[in-house]
């Protein structure tokens, strides 16, 4: 992924983004997107965009392996994200869904992975702290809470499953307010092109659709361009 399309797929929707896979592709049928309602931080924020590192966390139980076992872990992991090659995006699967309680994403760790250069969170489990999150670091979660539990990572660089959606670690994710797609490796290098054909496709019905006087006629028309033109 070059600058150019990283550039591009922050200034665009996921939406945009599962379209536009279909069209690479050339086919309908794509499915590699999360399911269900998710709640995002910043909903004005530009799309979170990188390759996914990943952890799953628990907090309904306490840990039950030693204090120092748990440590080590949690600095391993922290180690994990601030070497992940950038764009980077963090992929927690919280074992506990869909009775999630541990809030890890709040003021201290937005503002620990914002520091790590990572661009957003994408999570099943819960966040809090709203109005201190740290600016130009999006979470994208299950659910919203009060308190932390007894949360504690489990797991490290291993595949996690975030509403339906199963990331493994180095996945291309791009994820907003609407929730989270993978990207395929092989469409990576045509997802420019494809993006510009198919809001060029768009167009040829959204166009006539803003124009005044538009009618059934004019739809009409119009809508047979577009469907000759789109997947």
């Amino acid at each position: 992924m070059d600058d150019a399309l990283l550039t591009l797929l922050r200034a665009i929707d996921t939406p945009t983004v599962c379209n536009a896979i279909e069209v690479a592709q050339g086919k309908r049928g794509f499915n590699d997107f999360t399911r269900g309602t998710m709640l995002c931080s910043a909903p004005e924020d530009p799309a979170i965009v990188g390759y996914a590192s990943t952890a799953k966390i628990a907090a309904v139980t306490p840990p039950t392996e030693p204090p120092e076992v748990i440590r080590e872990r949690r600095m391993a992991y922290y180690k994990q994200m601030a070497e992940a090659p950038k764009p980077s995006i963090c992929v927690i699967e919280d074992e506990d869904y869909p009775n999630a309680i541990g809030a890890y994403w709040g003021e201290v760790n937005t503002t620990i992975h914002k520091g790590f250069g990572m661009s957003g969170t994408l999570t099943n489990g819960v966040m809090r702290d709203l109005g201190d999150m740290a600016k130009g670091y999006p979470v994208v979660a299950g659910s919203i809470g009060p308190s932390h539990g007894f949360v504690h990572v489990t797991a490290l660089q291993c595949p996690v499953n975030v509403f339906g959606l199963t990331i493994h670690p180095g996945d291309l994710v791009h994820a907003d307010l609407h929730g989270a797609v993978v990207v395929p490796p092989d469409v990576i290098p045509l997802l420019g092109a494809a993006i510009k054909k198919m809001q060029d496709t768009e167009h040829l019905i959204l166009g006539p659709a803003r124009e005044p006087g538009f009618d059934f006629e004019a739809f009409e028309a119009a809508w047979a361009a577009f469907e000759k033109a789109r997947v």
